[in-house]
């Protein structure tokens, strides 16, 4: 389970510790995880191109537009447009969040992956001069493991995470996940990397 052609910078990284694996990832995020923000935010710009049209496509066309603003009915066209600065702030910042979303998407979808090394104490990771190590008893040894045995994808969960509002529902815990895309022997690299997080996980002290 090593990249002949794993840089020099990794193995310096490792501080003399022999590497269980050194595998290169092809991208940083599972491809379903940036379709799914893409496809949320074309949903959402979208749904905000209904707005859009409603108010500016009339007095695009030199037409006025009719609406309840504060429960007063409304009139704004070419000659009066100040009734419609409040409504464009407010679609305006629609777009952008959307935007925003769509972006993310694209970012996730393009954003390149790193080199991975496993000792019997620690996770390595190496990209462009930056790197991150990580020891075994930050991981909480949920292991997912996507694609087939000679090429796939890894899903680490982290014991840190962040309180994420549900709304009505209150607020949920939401774990970290590490993840490792495109790699060769997924399966292998998978367990190894169970064996090593069980080694290595925190025990209780024992009651009195």
């Amino acid at each position: 389970m090593y990249e002949e052609t794993a840089p020099k910078a990794i193995h310096d990284l490792l501080g003399g510790e022999a590497p269980d694996f050194i595998v290169k990832s092809k991208r940083a995020f599972p491809s379903k995880k940036s379709f799914y923000e893409l496809g949320f935010g074309t949903f959402w710009l979208g749904f905000t191109s209904i707005f859009v049209y409603a108010f500016l496509g009339p007095v695009l066309l030199g037409k006025e537009v009719h609406f309840t603003a504060n429960g007063v009915a409304t009139v704004a066209g070419p000659d009066n447009l100040g009734p419609l600065i409040f409504p464009i702030l407010i679609i305006g910042l629609f777009v952008l969040v959307g935007v925003g979303i769509v972006g993310h998407g694209l970012y996730l979808l393009r954003a390149k992956g790193a080199w991975y090394a496993g000792t019997a104490k620690k996770l390595v990771i190496y990209k462009k001069n930056k790197n991150r190590t990580i020891s075994w008893e930050q991981f909480a040894g949920d292991v997912e493991m996507v694609g087939d045995s000679s090429k796939g994808g890894i899903a680490l969960q982290m014991r840190t995470g962040a309180m994420v509002n549900q709304g009505k529902s209150g607020s949920r815990y939401v774990p970290d996940t590490l993840y490792i895309v495109s790699i060769k022997n997924a399966s292998q690299v998978a367990q190894t990397l169970r064996k090593r997080i069980e080694e290595n996980a925190p025990t209780l002290p024992k009651a009195t």
